[in-house]
C-alpha cells in the first residue's frame, strides 16, 4: 500500500532526526554510539496503540503517522513483509520480536490486548511486580540475552522493578548478516585512524582490490556493503557515510538528517574501481536512556500521565525508555543487536565520480544498516575510535 511507503519513509526522517539529536548532545560528541530508531519507534507504537487525546496526536505525529490504524497497519507489515527471518532464503538472520509485561494484579483492557497481540506479534505476561520484583528483572533479561543471541542481557538492572511498575514493553532487534564479498582477514592491517581534536591511533583496516558500491559528492562520500541475500527478494545492505574532513561528521549527519532526498536517491547503486580502500573493523555497545530524547523531540504527554487510557483500568504514565544495542563489524559481516523497553508507572544525487575512487575510513564515520527494498533503516551510529568496545 501506499500509505506504508509514506509511513516508512516518515519513520526514516524520524531516525535520522532521532540520530542528529542524540549526537550532537555534549555527552555523545566523544562517543561511539549504535542505535536502533526502529527498536524505538516500535515501542512508541504499542504505547500510541494504548493512548487516546492529544497524548495520541502527539505520538502519531512524531511517528508520521495518520492515524492508529495506519500506525497499527504499518507494524503488521515490517512484522510480516521487512522483518521477517531472511536467513532460510540464503540472507541474513534477523528476529523482530515484542514482549510486554504487567503487574498481575493489573488488568488490561482486551482491545489492548488484541491488538498488541494482532498487529505487534507481541507475546503478554503477567508478573508479580510489588513481591517478586527481583524474579521479574531475572525474567525480563533472559528474554533479552535469548531473543538477541546472547549479545544483549542486562536490561534492567536489581530494583529497577518496584511496587509502582505497572507495565513494561519491550522490543528485541537482533540481526547477523554475512556480506556479498567478504574481506580476506590476512590482507587485513593496522593503519593510522585519526581522532577528533587532531591525534592518530593505529586500528585494524580491512580492504579489497574488488569494485565497490560508492558515490562521492561535494564533501562526503558513501558506501554500500551489501549483504549476501540468497533468495531473499529483500536486499540488507550497510552504508558508510564518510565527509572529506577529519572534523566533518556532525556536519555531515545534520545534512542527511535535513535532506531526505540523500537516502532516497542518492545511495550508491552501481559498483566502481576503487583504489585506496579501507574501512575499520570495529564493536559497539550502547546503553541509552531515550527519555529526554523523547520529549526533546515532542513526546511529552506520554510522560505526564492523562492519556495513555486504553490500555488499563488504571491511570498509567510512561516512566522512562532505555535501549541497549550492540554492534560488530568484521571481515565476515556485521552482528548487531537492540532491546528498548519502556517502563510504565500507575496504580498497580551523485557528482562525476573519478576512476579509480578512493574511499578510507580513517577518520569519523556514520553507518547505518537498512532494508533497500522498503528503505527500513534498522540500525544507525557513529564510529569516533574503533578500538573503543574491541577487547
Amino acid at each position: 500500500m501506499s500509505y506504508h511507503r509514506e509511513s516508512i519513509a516518515n519513520l526514516t526522517k524520524n531516525a535520522m532526526n532521532i540520530t542528529k539529536h542524540l549526537v550532537s548532545k555534549t555527552e555523545f560528541k566523544k562517543k561511539n554510539v549504535v542505535l536502533s530508531p526502529l527498536s524505538l519507534q516500535t515501542v512508541l507504537s504499542i504505547v500510541a496503540a494504548g493512548s487516546e487525546g492529544p497524548t495520541q496526536c502527539q505520538l502519531l505525529s512524531f511517528l508520521g503517522s495518520k492515524s492508529i490504524d495506519h500506525l497499527n497497519s504499518l507494524s503488521t507489515h515490517l512484522f510480516t513483509s521487512v522483518l521477517d527471518d531472511a536467513a532460510p532464503f540464503g540472507g541474513p538472520q534477523l528476529s523482530f520480536v515484542n514482549s510486554v509485561w504487567f503487574e498481575k494484579s493489573l488488568s488490561l483492557y482486551p482491545s489492548f490486548k488484541e491488538i498488541v497481540d494482532t498487529n505487534y506479534f507481541a507475546t503478554l505476561r503477567s508478573l508479580d511486580f510489588i513481591n517478586k520484583a527481583d524474579e521479574a528483572v531475572k525474567k525480563v533479561n533472559a528474554w533479552a540475552k535469548k531473543e538477541t543471541n546472547g549479545r544483549i542481557g542486562d536490561v534492567l538492572s536489581p530494583g529497577s522493578i518496584d511496587s509502582l511498575t505497572g507495565l513494561i514493553f519491550a522490543n528485541a532487534l537482533y540481526f547477523n548478516g554475512a556480506w556479498h564479498q567478504p574481506f580476506d582477514a590476512s590482507k587485513t592491517k593496522d593503519h593510522d585512524f585519526h581522532l577528533l581534536g587532531g591525534s592518530s591511533i593505529k586500528v585494524p583496516f580491512m580492504t579489497s582490490k574488488k569494485k565497490q558500491f560508492i558515490n562521492a559528492f561535494d564533501g562526503f562520500k558513501i558506501l554500500r556493503l551489501p549483504y549476501k541475500q540468497g533468495n531473499d527478494i529483500r536486499q540488507f545492505s550497510m552504508y558508510f557515510f564518510l565527509p572529506d574532513a577529519q572534523d566533518g561528521l556532525l556536519a555531515l549527519i545534520e545534512k542527511v538528517a535535513s535532506k531526505p532526498e540523500i537516502l532516497k536517491h542518492k545511495l550508491p547503486r552501481k559498483e566502481v574501481i576503487v583504489g585506496d580502500f579501507r574501512i575499520p573493523r570495529f564493536k559497539i555497545y550502547s546503553g541509552l536512556e531515550l527519555s529526554n530524547v523523547s520529549k526533546e523531540l515532542g513526546v511529552v504527554l506520554p510522560f505526564s500521565g492523562g492519556g495513555l487510557t486504553k490500555m488499563a483500568d488504571s491511570p498509567i504514565w510512561v516512566s522512562n525508555i532505555f535501549q541497549n544495542s550492540f554492534i560488530e563489524v568484521n571481515e565476515k559481516g556485521t552482528e548487531a543487536a537492540a532491546v528498548t523497553r519502556t517502563g510504565l508507572l500507575g496504580c498497580a544525487r551523485p557528482t562525476s565520480i573519478p576512476t579509480p575512487i578512493d574511499f578510507v575510513a580513517d577518520h569519523p564515520f556514520m553507518f547505518l544498516i537498512r532494508d533497500d527494498l522498503s528503505g527500513t533503516i534498522l540500525f544507525v551510529g557513529q564510529v569516533l575510535n574503533p578500538l573503543v568496545g574491541r577487547s
